[in-house]
């Protein structure tokens, strides 16, 4: 039993697989129209990731600043309060200043890391745009391909109506048919070299 189920189920599942095949084929342009969307999404999510990263960059940089400032005007009231004598005035701004000192460290590391983030995200944002452009410019190519496609069935058409037409014997139409067959094919072969 279970055999005929793992059977209809890889039936149902295959059928399910070439319809959707099918349709890929027939909404060709639709298919492309929606990874052109699904990139045009990760590009706008990228850039405002970038944009939060670039954010984060600026205010670690203000607060690194800050410090740095801080760490100077420490170290010069350490300087007064040693050349005033007064030495334990001068122990306790020093251990500010360590402290100071390891935070300032600390936004070193922050800013240089974020800062290598922020490049990627850039770096990224510059290939996304890039492949986004590569894909609208390969839509246009496809969409000029199938109205080509389309162009050629609608000649094949009217060559099969022609060769029905040949075959009626009435010497007009003959040549009316000729004449026409001989454009077809200048056509044809004017499309043929733009093509190549």
């Amino acid at each position: 039993m279970a055999s005929l189920l793992e059977k209809v189920s890889t039936l149902i599942s295959a059928n399910l697989h070439y319809m959707v095949d099918q349709a890929l084929k027939t909404n060709s342009l639709a298919v492309i129209d929606q990874y052109i969307r699904q990139v045009e999404n990760n590009l706008g999510e990228l850039e405002e990731a970038a944009a939060t990263v670039g954010g984060e960059v600026k205010s670690i940089r203000r607060r690194l600043v800050e410090h740095e400032q801080r760490h100077q005007e420490i170290d010069r009231a350490i300087d007064a309060f040693l050349t005033e004598g007064n030495e334990s005035a001068a122990i306790a701004a020093q251990s500010q200043l360590n402290s100071v000192q390891r935070m300032v460290a600390t936004y070193q590391e922050q800013v240089s890391r974020q800062e290598t983030e922020f490049k990627k995200l850039l770096d990224a944002k510059v290939k996304l745009e890039a492949r986004l452009s590569t894909m609208k410019q390969e839509r246009q190519e496809l969409e000029a391909l199938l109205e080509l496609a389309k162009s050629k069935e609608t000649t094949v058409k009217a060559m099969k109506s022609l060769d029905d037409l040949m075959g009626s014997g009435d010497s007009d139409i003959k040549r009316i048919a000729e004449s026409v067959y001989a454009r077809l094919d200048k056509a044809s072969t004017a499309s043929e070299m733009r093509a190549a």
